[in-house]
């Protein structure tokens, strides 16, 4: 009777249960080759946990707010608020750890990729004059790098193959490098508004080539991500300082079509990922 009155007192926290289980054996499930059938251009197994995380998402609260929360607890009489808060530093926690789906095929990862094009807008022409050759330097070779990897995800397409997964592998990790090294660059400027106006332009595309090395990874195997990041020597927490997450998380969620705080939470996990496999 206890359980029942639990669930009917705290239905938030008794769905995202469900929710957190729901994803965990998808994942689990799908780590092991099992899909129970086709959906759309995907299998069951990923259907339901894509679905699981997203509304999980939509539960989850910002973790500050909610850690504000839960330290005035003791200050606050209204057990709904303290329970709410709770779910929400929860259900981020839970999505934080999960691991990524296993298995995504490598041409959906190359269609990604496709419409996930990263391309560097002309803020040359809103720096100093003294500032905008630095800017020049730093993100030379963004168009060519990005034109390179879209080239290799169309032939991947055209003929998927170990080989054409090794390209891609590898250029999205120079092309990420390049981004941190772009950053460490453009943070050198002194003039506050060109600086500003550069990190944002960079970060722009920091955001997509990101997004680009989860979906990559999520089709590699563990040893090729290993390798990967023994290829990456400028680290993310080395250029953490000059990421903007609110653009980055806008930018998810713009590119999606999906609420702000599910963004949030893809923007989240794809960071730890990289960060955990040592990007």
């Amino acid at each position: 009777m206890n359980s029942i009155s639990n669930i009917w007192n705290h239905p938030k926290t008794s769905a995202a249960g469900l929710l957190i289980a729901a994803a965990t054996i998808a994942s689990v499930l799908s780590q092991q080759g099992i899909s129970l059938g086709s959906a759309g251009s995907g299998t069951v197994v990923r259907l339901v946990s894509g679905l699981a995380t997203a509304l999980l998402g939509l539960l989850a609260r910002d973790p500050s707010s909610a850690t504000v929360i839960l330290s005035e607890r003791s200050e606050s009489k209204d057990l709904c608020s303290s329970s709410t808060a709770k779910l929400g530093v929860w259900a981020l926690i839970a999505l934080l750890l999960l691991p990524s789906m296993a298995g995504c095929s490598g041409a959906s990862v190359a269609q990604e990729i496709e419409n996930w094009t990263p391309t560097v807008d002309s803020t040359a022409a809103l720096l100093a004059p003294s500032d905008a050759p630095l800017f020049a330097v730093a993100t030379t070779g963004f168009d060519a790098a990005s034109n390179l990897l879209v080239a290799q995800a169309k032939a991947y397409l055209a003929n998927p193959s170990t080989g054409a997964l090794a390209q891609l592998q590898q250029q999205v990790v120079v092309f990420q490098q390049q981004v941190n090294a772009a950053l460490l660059s453009a943070a050198k400027i002194v003039n506050p508004n060109s600086q500003q106006h550069a990190l944002n332009a960079i970060n722009a595309v920091g955001t997509v080539v990101l997004a680009i090395l989860a979906l990559v990874e999520s089709a590699s195997t563990k040893a090729q991500v290993a390798r990967m990041a023994a290829q990456s020597s400028i680290k993310l927490a080395t250029v953490r300082p000059y990421l903007d997450e609110g653009k980055a998380v806008a930018t998810v969620a713009a590119h999606y079509g999906e609420p702000v705080g599910q963004a949030r939470v893809q923007v989240a996990r794809v960071e730890l990922s990289a960060a955990r496999a040592g990007f």
